[in-house]
């Protein structure tokens, strides 16, 4: 069994994998390192990696999980099974290079757009022989929403809802068509650009707004939510694999 551990800025998501299988996942938001090797240790696992997008593991953690199963933290220094070209690769997110590597092991041999739909929305693109060519980054459909009522002086704080009119006929409708049919706009948009350039393309949604926006896109795509935790079991196997 193999133990992916995706820590994000609020809560963590683990995933248990049976070779490329998820068996089990769960999601915690507080949690010791005794917790982690405990729930390891039920599930019988010989594997773990972890990625974090905020402050750094401590080393007592790291080394107390080194000392019971095959230890990795993915960085930007770990081996992986696709190409990355990403011109600054310090600086990639790891939930970006995960999500990646998730659509190579579901897709392999396939043009790719990863479009993780979260706090930000990301748009990566991996080519048919596995090299990861880069991507974009705007803000999330909240982070836009609340932008509009923080930087100005009068304009309210609205929620997601349903679409109508593509004219907005009040400050609430016109701001909500601005943010959200804005997002999906500039997301059938960006479909269509790289499209254009790399052909017929994969397009894989993830992200916490991941089903809200596959509700009103009119481009094929695929939702995925684990592709991350994917991604992970997916570096995890391949690094594994190589000590055998």
């Amino acid at each position: 069994m193999n133990l992916t551990i995706d820590i994000g800025n609020t809560r963590s998501k683990l995933g248990l994998f049976k070779d490329h299988q998820l068996v089990e996942q769960s999601f915690w938001t507080s949690y010791s390192v005794e917790d982690i090797i405990s729930h390891a240790t039920n599930h019988q696992v010989k594997n773990i990696i972890l990625s974090t997008v905020g402050k750094p593991i401590e080393p007592s953690w790291e080394a107390k999980l080194a000392n019971h199963f095959y230890y990795l933290q993915l960085d930007h220094q770990t081996p992986l099974p696709i190409k990355n070209a990403y011109g600054t690769p310090t600086t990639l997110g790891k939930d970006r290079l995960a999500a990646i590597v998730g659509a190579w092991q579901l897709y392999p041999g396939e043009n790719c757009l990863v479009i993780d739909a979260g706090t930000c929305i990301t748009y990566d693109l991996l080519d048919a022989e596995g090299t990861y060519r880069g991507g974009n980054i705007s803000p999330g459909l909240a982070m836009r929403f609340r932008a509009m009522h923080e930087f100005t002086a009068r304009l309210p704080l609205v929620a997601s809802g349903e679409i109508d009119n593509a004219i907005g006929q009040s400050t609430e409708t016109a701001m909500r068509n601005g943010g959200q049919l804005g997002t999906v706009l500039e997301l059938e948009g960006f479909i269509r650009l790289f499209s254009s350039q790399f052909g017929e393309l994969r397009v894989i949604l993830t992200g916490g707004d991941a089903e809200f926006f596959a509700k009103v896109l009119k481009s094929k795509i695929f939702v995925n939510p684990d592709l991350v935790l994917r991604g992970l079991n997916k570096i995890l196997t391949y690094n594994a694999e190589q000590l055998v």
